[in-house]
């Protein structure tokens, strides 16, 4: 199984060359997906990067992408580099935005779709890690491989208007979590400092949240209540809700 593995890890590594031909024998423009894993881990946002392995870019880092094949879906085709990249194979991936500039890829025209993601890093443990692949902090990304840092600044401003439209954060908690929680969430993923108090009363304003009669236990700051979050009333009221205004 290990040999396999290995073998498969060698097949996906390609040259500028290697790409270079695949562009050219479609027709001179070709279509790729670039892949954006956002990581909630220690109350800290991290994105997922690879050191790119072509020459004009070395030591640079990148985001997870590859050329599309000619009978692939690209719903198909971002997953598959998911996998061959992290070994990951339960990771929601929602389609974000196209990116063509014309000089875009050095091998040639290469229109890249862009999937993005939001996980929590400790129920998703990376089976690959070639290439140095591992997780950055948001603050220390800058300056990525190809127009990567365009992707990336795209894919994390659009994360942030969602985790306000939606309350797709929820799915990064404890069935049970503080309010301690639930703030370090978001203050992560927004990058800044919220009132306490403020952000406490925009939420049971929503209503959304169930008072389980619980402590937190074991931790080294005070006691909070616990909560879970009202998934099932929030399907039925969601048409109606205008998500949170911080």
């Amino acid at each position: 199984m290990t040999s396999d593995v290995n073998t498969d890890k060698v097949k996906n590594i390609k040259t500028l060359t290697a790409i270079q031909s695949e562009v050219e024998s479609s027709n001179g423009i070709a279509l790729s997906v670039d892949c954006v894993i956002f990581g909630f881990d220690e109350n800290k946002l991290k994105v997922l990067l690879i050191r790119s392995d072509l020459k004009k870019y070395l030591g640079k880092w990148s985001l997870l992408g590859d050329l599309v094949r000619p009978n692939e879906d690209l719903d198909a085709a971002a997953y598959r580099i998911l996998k061959q990249r992290t070994g990951l194979s339960d990771v929601y991936l929602e389609q974000v935005e196209t990116f063509g500039a014309v000089s875009r890829h050095p091998a040639g025209r290469v229109v890249t779709v862009t999937y993005c993601s939001l996980i929590n890093v400790q129920h998703h443990k990376l089976k690959i890690l070639d290439n140095e692949l591992h997780w950055h902090d948001i603050q220390n990304v800058t300056d990525l491989a190809f127009d990567h840092q365009q992707i990336y600044d795209t894919c994390y401003q659009r994360l942030q208007k969602r985790i306000q439209e939606h309350p797709l954060g929820f799915n990064l908690l404890p069935k049970k979590f503080s309010l301690r929680d639930l703030q370090n969430l978001y203050e992560a993923i927004l990058d800044t400092k919220m009132d306490r108090r403020n952000f406490r009363k925009k939420f049971f304003a929503m209503d959304f949240l169930i008072d389980l009669d619980e402590m937190e236990q074991d931790v080294p700051h005070r006691p909070g209540k616990l909560y879970k979050f009202n998934f099932e009333k929030y399907e039925k009221k969601k048409k109606k809700w205008v998500g949170i205004d911080f």
